[in-house]
Parts: structure tokens; C-alpha cells; sequence
């Protein structure tokens, strides 16, 4: 399964354990569960990445980012500028 992947199920939306997030193809590291935070679309949001180079962001559009893993390059999601908790920070 695909960090990101959508099938009308995201089984990680609502999921607020501690631990830590990682490449479904590669296991490389991502996301700290203490990053995440409550979003309304289907996809888990997160505020940061464990490191630097974690995650790769290439802008699709203005504003929106296609994010995918720092190591293989599987697809995660999208990045949206000024999209975020109240601080403005953007989600993964």
C-alpha cells in the first residue's frame, strides 16, 4: 500500500498513534506523528519532515507541490502553500 494512496479507506486520516511514518515502498523515514494534525481532505497532513531530505517537492502548479519520497521517489501526496494549521504551515 502506498503512503498516499486513496480507496475510499485512508487508514491513516484518523490515525494519531506516536511513532513514526515511513516510505511504504522503501521504509525511509518521513514523518513524525508529532507533526501530524487533523485535516479535512482524506490524506494524513503532516507540518514537517524528520529530515531535510526526506521528502523531494516538485511544483505541479502554482501553489501546489507533488511530494514524494526523499530516497525512491514514491509519490506521497501534494503540498499546498498556506494551507495548515492556524500557524500557516504548509501540509504534506
Amino acid at each position: 500500500m502506498s503512503f498516499c494512496s486513496f480507496s475510499r479507506g485512508e487508514v491513516f486520516k484518523d490515525h494519531f498513534k506516536t511513532g513514526i511514518y515511513a516510505c511504504a515502498k522503501c521504509e525511509h523515514q518521513l514523518f513524525s506523528s508529532h507533526s501530524k494534525y487533523e485535516h479535512s481532505s482524506p490524506w494524513p497532513a503532516f507540518t514537517e519532515t524528520i529530515l531535510e531530505d526526506s521528502v523531494s517537492k516538485h511544483e505541479e502548479r502554482p501553489g501546489a507541490y507533488k511530494v514524494r519520497c526523499g530516497k525512491c521517489g514514491n509519490g506521497l501526496g501534494h503540498e499546498f502553500v498556506n494551507d495548515g494549521p492556524a500557524r500557516g504551515l504548509s501540509r504534506f
